[in-house]
């Protein structure tokens, strides 16, 4: 009998363990450092744009998030920026590649009842360093039977992965709490996708439900996939 989701993808910031939190933490660090040059909305803003534009040179993770602290506190303060705040950039940038790996609730009962029977896969992007760290400390990687940690996740990074790894796109499913970057690209490739939202959600992250698409579906908590899962097969 042919199974009806043999494959199942899961996003690791946000939806494994916490990380947007810590981003929020380090930006409030970075506002209080140029409080004597613009207001925290106006920092939060520069810093933001800064972001955006460089996605296309660094893609996402700590390390461009640093060099877009630097160049908004080169911008903001008209290129007078110390060498010591620039220097405290750094070390806050530093202290986000090492922060403790915090797992969210229920998330290691869920890989445990799914282990074995379905072909997990740990879908990611960002630092490579940062995520091997993470994973490595969140004690999770031995749920996994592969690990993808990919510069983006667009519909072409999953046709690929599920192919690679799985019986097609169409018996895979991802999971993820970033409807632009887990949700949405899966489902335009026929997988399901399953909306895990987080508190805490990058706003670049941010686009419409795709409350149409036939296989979308949306969980308050990651407990009740397995049941989810059990509703679908």
């Amino acid at each position: 009998m042919t199974r009806a989701l043999t494959t199942i993808g899961l996003d690791a910031d946000d939806t494994l363990w916490q990380n947007e939190h810590y981003y929020r933490l380090t930006e409030e660090h970075f506002r209080a450092l140029l409080i004597d040059y613009a207001e925290p909305a106006m920092i939060s803003d520069r810093l933001l744009e800064a972001e955006k534009r460089n996605l296309a040179y660094y893609g996402f993770g700590i390390k461009g998030f640093t060099l877009s602290m630097i160049e908004t506190a080169l911008d903001i303060t008209e290129g007078r920026a110390s060498g010591k705040v620039i220097g405290d950039i750094l070390a806050i940038g530093r202290d986000l590649l090492s922060h403790p790996v915090e797992t969210l609730p229920g998330v290691g009962d869920v890989l445990e009842a799914l282990a074995g029977r379905y072909f997990l896969a740990l879908i990611t992007k960002g630092d490579l360093f940062d995520q091997e760290r993470k994973l490595a400390q969140s004690g999770l990687g031995d749920f996994f039977d592969a690990v993808e940690i990919v510069s983006d996740k667009n519909a072409t990074t999953y046709r690929r992965i599920f192919c690679k790894h799985g019986d097609e796109p169409e018996r895979a499913m991802m999971v993820g709490n970033s409807l632009k970057s887990d949700i949405v690209p899966a489902l335009a490739v026929g997988a399901w996708g399953v909306f895990v939202p987080h508190e805490l959600t990058w706003v670049l992250e941010h686009v419409e439900k795709p409350i149409e698409a036939p296989r979308f579906r949306e969980l308050a908590e990651i407990k009740d996939l397995p049941e989810l899962i059990a509703s679908i097969e």
